[in-house]
């Protein structure tokens, strides 16, 4: 059995995929953005899931998030399925977080991170973009850079399977009462990547929708484009990856 942390799990996709891996006979570590949303977890800690807590819009919060984890058991798998939809934490959350955890986490065997089939509508363009959440950001730009940067990691850390997913349009708080997807099959995929050692679950760099890999936008395999991305990244934070 693995050690998995799934960000953003007080609720919707990251709540149903910790519910599911603790079934599963894993060892979940949960998230939350306060203790209040934190308070919401209690009957998955009631099973055994260990709680972190930190407001990934800050930056000092996620640091102190990766410090308590590093000091813990080693991680087997992160799901990176924290996220907001609009607003200014758009960029902070979206993209800042995961690169922050992935850079000062040692040494996870496996990332997931969570995609969006809006990336197709980001634009790969990082002048002018506000990392620091003073504006609000472009979801679609958001979902395309941690998309990329999914890609990245993939390409420079060759022995850790690293993959990003599209969980689908579900109905989730973010996705609405409306949404048209399986709220079932919108986190079935992130756990098999996780935890399978199925031959294709194994494999890196990928975008996946639905347990299908799928060709993502074409900026996301553009080396350039990611170095750029980790560059800016590294330069905001101060953190290398």
């Amino acid at each position: 059995m693995s050690r998995i942390l799934v960000t953003g799990s007080a609720d919707g996709l990251g709540r149903a995929a910790a519910d599911t891996l603790i079934s599963q006979g894993h060892e979940v570590v949960v998230h939350a953005r306060n203790p209040a949303r934190a308070a919401d977890l209690s009957d998955l800690v009631d099973r055994g899931a260990h709680v972190v807590v930190g407001d990934f819009a800050d930056r000092d919060a996620v640091r102190t998030v990766a410090s308590e984890l590093a000091d813990a058991a080693p991680l087997d798998a992160v799901v990176h399925n924290a996220g907001v939809w609009s607003g200014r934490a758009v960029m902070p959350v979206n993209v800042v977080a995961p690169y922050l955890l992935t850079a000062l986490l040692p040494g996870p065997r496996r990332l997931v991170y969570l995609s969006s089939g809006s990336h197709f509508s980001g634009r790969p363009v990082l002048d002018g973009v506000d990392w620091s959440g003073r504006t609000p950001g472009s979801y679609g730009d958001s979902k395309l850079f941690v998309t990329a940067l999914a890609a990245a990691v993939a390409r420079l850390r060759p022995g850790v399977p690293s993959n990003a997913v599209d969980p689908g349009w579900v109905p989730t708080r973010m996705g609405g009462p409306g949404a048209p997807d399986d709220l079932e099959l919108g986190h079935r995929t992130q756990e098999w990547l996780a935890t399978s050692d199925d031959p294709e679950a194994l494999t890196t760099g990928g975008y996946w929708y639905h347990l299908e890999r799928q060709e993502p936008h074409a900026a996301v395999h553009d080396t350039a484009f990611q170095d750029r991305l980790l560059k800016v990244l590294a330069q905001e934070t101060g953190t290398a990856l």
